[in-house]
């Protein structure tokens, strides 16, 4: 198992927010905020100008949607392409991913942001509901996307649970015939009973945020298919672990709660088995990641854990409008340059 302490504020990639920043409920709750929206459309403009609509067959009749921004001179080249996963109850529209991708692509990345089923404006696609154990489709769009583009070096990142499947299908590319030339997450979700511990008992402007989310995701749902769904005693109720317990009782392959849980927790063995190079970057102050289950992570010479004090949950941010210290690491492990030294270069 990994030891914490060894992976905290390495010298090369510290990180220490000023100190207006340095709350971690301030980082997890300010890049949310709409306000930030506009200002961080126009650092993504030259990315959204070029963004194409995809919707993938991942196989089984499952369709995902997602978002591809390429530079003009990428056909048949071999830049660099990342694909990019939201957390629960996210999208590809989140302003955590857009900053990510509008840093990555001002360094000459493409860019693929997808869509988990249910998430964005994807709910007509699928008739079955979303749960966090729908790994394979995840793999399915993943390898889709290495076909599209066959000549592209594919990193793959995500944020919270979106980091927690992009380890999970790092774990899983051999077999599935993708080659990833790294994985990213970002924050993952690690023990999915802790997780929700944390969201039962803690700060209540986490769970009323998921809740209302996941409400209204619900709702759409139900609108499409009046046929399949009933959620009437599920909106009622104010509990995550609640709804969690219903919907997964009435609408899923699972036994109880507990075997849901376990099955897409990254604790224990579950990258024990890595082949592609991995990382982990992680806030020790994270309110709904608990740090400490990142010493029940298995070891693996392929899994390199990044753990900072502070950072909050996903926020990591240094400056109300710019990116972020993730951002900067996933363009440091990717080894893409800044816009003016590529310029500079050719």
């Amino acid at each position: 198992m990994i030891d914490i302490t060894a992976a905290v504020q390495e010298p090369a990639i510290k990180f220490t927010p000023p100190s207006w920043l340095s709350n971690a409920h301030v980082q997890s709750i300010l890049p949310t905020l709409r306000v930030r929206r506009p200002l961080l459309q126009r650092r993504a403009q030259a990315l959204l100008d070029c963004t194409q609509e995809h919707i993938l067959d991942c196989g089984d009749g499952v369709r995902l949607l997602g978002h591809h921004s390429a530079h003009a001179e990428s056909a048949g080249s071999e830049r660099k392409l990342a694909v990019l996963l939201h957390g629960w109850e996210g999208s590809s529209d989140s302003m955590y991913v857009l900053s990510l991708a509008s840093h990555l692509f001002a360094r000459g990345c493409d860019i693929f942001r997808l869509n988990l089923r249910d998430h964005g404006s994807s709910h007509h696609l699928n008739r079955d509901l979303f749960h966090s154990c729908r790994l394979l489709e995840v793999v399915g769009a993943v390898r889709r996307i290495q076909q599209m583009f066959p000549q592209q070096p594919l990193t793959l990142a995500g944020f919270s649970l979106g980091g927690n499947f992009a380890l999970r299908v790092a774990a899983r590319a051999p077999e599935a015939g993708i080659e990833l030339e790294q994985a990213v997450g970002i924050c993952p979700l690690l023990r999915p009973h802790a997780t929700m511990n944390v969201l039962e008992t803690g700060a209540y402007i986490y769970r009323k945020y998921f809740i209302n989310k996941w409400k209204s995701s619900l709702r759409i749902k139900q609108q499409l298919f009046p046929d399949l769904y009933d959620f009437r005693s599920i909106l009622a109720l104010d509990s995550i672990k609640a709804m969690t317990e219903l919907l997964i009782k009435r609408f899923s392959e699972f036994r109880d709660l507990d075997t849901y849980l376990h099955a897409y927790a990254i604790t224990g063995t579950a990258l024990a088995t890595l082949q592609v190079p991995s990382h982990i970057l992680f806030a020790l102050d994270d309110p709904i990641v608990p740090a400490q289950d990142l010493s029940d992570v298995a070891r693996s010479k392929h899994l390199q854990i990044t753990a900072v004090a502070r950072g909050g949950h996903c926020g990591f941010m240094e400056r109300f409008n710019s990116a972020s210290w993730a951002d900067q690491q996933v363009a440091r492990l990717m080894r893409l340059t800044a816009p003016e030294t590529r310029q500079t270069a050719a």
